[in-house]
């Protein structure tokens, strides 16, 4: 049995099945992670939303922000961009289930002793608070207010964390950081302007994961969302967005020895 992780798929089905096929993958013994954005921007979302749904006993998957973003446009007053690509899965006769299913997703997986997440997890965030804070942010996308919440949810503010802010203040915080972040400052402080590579770090910021006091240096942290990431070499951090929608990879990691799979897009 083995454990893979993969990256943005952002709807390139075919790319995940070639993936999939590469590593051959088993319904019977594998198990399979999305590192988030399975939809939007490749022209296949409704067909991988509905892989990862029929196979929920082998697939789990983190919310990312465009996942997120297409609850939001149905759910708020909130249009789609011009380049969203997921109105397949708005039109499906399935579309509830589908939504409900997003909807029911988590923003982290502890796994193993490993951390999945979307974007990254704040430099002075353990184990503990990034798990509470997640699930926070999952009670209210499973309550009987989803429109409701999603309206407050949807902007930059607050962009530094503080345990006295208000529990709707800290859910925005948290899907913020969880799902939206690449650089901040050490006490969390995060920057949604810049997308170039690490070392481009806008002036007073770092990568979320080279502060030198970050609580998590020594777990094992993998995520998505970051696809202009070069040449990262720091212990226990795996980005594995690789561009796929982009002209670039689709991968996964097989957990067990770190071993990376890739197929062109």
């Amino acid at each position: 049995m083995a454990d893979y992780l993969i990256g943005d798929v952002q709807g390139c089905y075919d790319a995940l099945q070639s993936l999939l096929k590469k590593i051959k993958f088993s319904l019977d013994k594998d198990q399979l992670f999305f590192l988030g954005d399975v939809i939007n921007r490749g022209n296949k979302s409704l067909e991988t939303l509905r892989f990862i749904k029929h196979n929920t006993d082998n697939a789990s998957m983190v919310l990312g922000n465009h996942d997120f973003h297409l609850l939001a446009c149905v759910f708020t007053k909130i249009n789609p961009h011009k380049k969203d690509t997921f109105v397949d899965i708005i039109n499906a006769k399935e579309s509830a289930k589908l939504l409900e299913f997003i909807a029911s997703q988590p923003l982290l997986i502890k796994h193993k002793e490993v951390l999945m997440v979307h974007a990254g997890i704040p430099p002075n965030w353990d184990s503990s608070r990034a798990q509470a804070q997640a699930e926070q942010v999952q009670k209210h996308l499973q309550g009987e207010d989803l429109s409701g919440f999603l309206a407050q949810m949807y902007n930059n503010k607050p962009d530094t964390w503080d345990q006295n802010l208000s529990e709707l203040a800290q859910c925005q915080y948290t899907i913020n950081a969880l799902m939206r972040m690449r650089f901040c400052q050490s006490d969390g402080r995060l920057e949604f302007e810049h997308k170039m590579n690490a070392d481009q770090a806008p002036d007073g910021f770092k990568a979320w994961f080279e502060h030198d006091k970050r609580l998590l240096k020594n777990t094992d942290i993998f995520f998505g969302h970051w696809s202009t990431l070069e040449n990262i070499n720091q212990a226990h951090i795996y980005p594995m967005d690789h561009g796929c929608v982009w002209g670039g990879a689709l991968s996964a990691i097989r957990l067990s020895d770190k071993q990376i799979f890739s197929v062109n897009c």
